[in-house]
């Protein structure tokens, strides 16, 4: 567990000499178990759930610059090592949930709206391209930094402009030039320490009740072959060129491959699931390894990580 940092102690005081105080919760050694999907893992230093955007602007100002920064929103492609994380993490869901029609087919959502509001929201404004976002189990922030996508459909296909939080606690907007963006991987083109905060998507106008209905469809599929009743982060590799990793996966004969309590799922082979809750940070990456290991034995193939693993390792 990381340890205590008497600095956090002072960042949620009332406001010093006509600076305002703190809104939200901070709160210290914080296990991140409940907060991944995976439900394992180490604790942060610092957890800070803002109030709303001023507040955690307010917060980042009162970071030491070199504190390293975790942002978290739905934790479905986490897993913080059982170590724990020396830095503060930021928790989005509750708190950057602003969600609004601004006419013309755009949307403006914060980094904490669920992915799938986004779709149901779309819809239900009669525009269409968005459906695809109700497969994916995270927030708005997640998918615009890992340009994140499932059905045929991508994140970045329907971005307009975005709102970034600097370190320093300014709002900055970006446009699509100023980002490198690929398969799984988006990033600033000039280096910057910037968080995203939220996106102005645009979505052509269609037929509400085909999207709603694609929608429905899309779920159904999503819980007839992914192992939604378990904990799992989602989708554990990029898919290969030309190829999916669960094929690969299944091809090595893995289905089912366990290392304490950590198993490959015999429903989705590119999905590990904690099953019976015990599974430790250590024992998910020590199986993402093995999994990496054998398929590029097997087929020459090295599988990438989609998912983000931070943190110390344990003692």
């Amino acid at each position: 567990m990381p340890p205590a940092r008497d600095e956090y102690s002072g960042l949620q005081s009332a406001g010093v000499g006509g600076k305002p105080g703190l809104r939200g919760s901070l709160r210290s050694n914080e296990p991140m178990a409940g907060h991944v999907s995976w439900r394992a893992g180490g604790a942060v230093a610092c957890a800070y759930f803002p109030a709303d955007l001023d507040d955690l602007a307010i917060f980042l100002q009162r970071l030491r610059h070199d504190e390293p920064l975790l942002t978290v929103g739905l934790g479905s492609n986490l897993l913080i090592r059982d170590g724990g994380f020396t830095g503060s993490a930021v928790f989005t869901h509750a708190a950057l949930n602003v969600l609004r029609f601004e006419g013309d087919g755009c949307v403006y959502a914060e980094a904490g709206v669920a992915s799938p509001k986004v779709a149901r929201f779309a819809a239900n404004h009669g525009l269409s391209g968005a459906e695809f976002l109700a497969g994916i189990p995270g927030t708005v922030g997640g998918a615009l930094a890992m340009n994140a996508g499932c059905y045929g459909g991508e994140t970045w296909n329907y971005v307009d402009r975005v709102l970034m939080l600097g370190r320093d606690g300014r709002r900055i907007a970006r446009r699509i030039e100023d980002f490198s963006i690929g398969y799984r991987h988006v990033g600033l083109k000039a280096a910057s320490d910037e968080i995203f905060a939220a996106a102005w998507f645009r979505f052509p106008s269609g037929d509400g009740t085909a999207a709603r209905q694609r929608i429905r469809t899309l779920l159904e599929r999503r819980i007839a072959t992914q192992p939604l009743q378990l904990p799992n982060a989602g989708s554990v590799f990029r898919n290969p060129r030309g190829d999916h990793a669960a094929r690969l996966i299944e091809a090595a004969g893995l289905k089912g491959t366990e290392i304490d309590g950590a198993r490959v799922s015999e429903k989705h082979a590119n999905f590990i699931v904690n099953p019976r809750g015990n599974a430790s940070a250590s024992a998910i990456e020590r199986l993402i390894g093995h999994i990496q290991a054998v398929v590029a034995e097997k087929f020459g193939v090295q599988l990438v990580r989609e998912v983000r693993i931070l943190g110390e390792d344990g003692q």
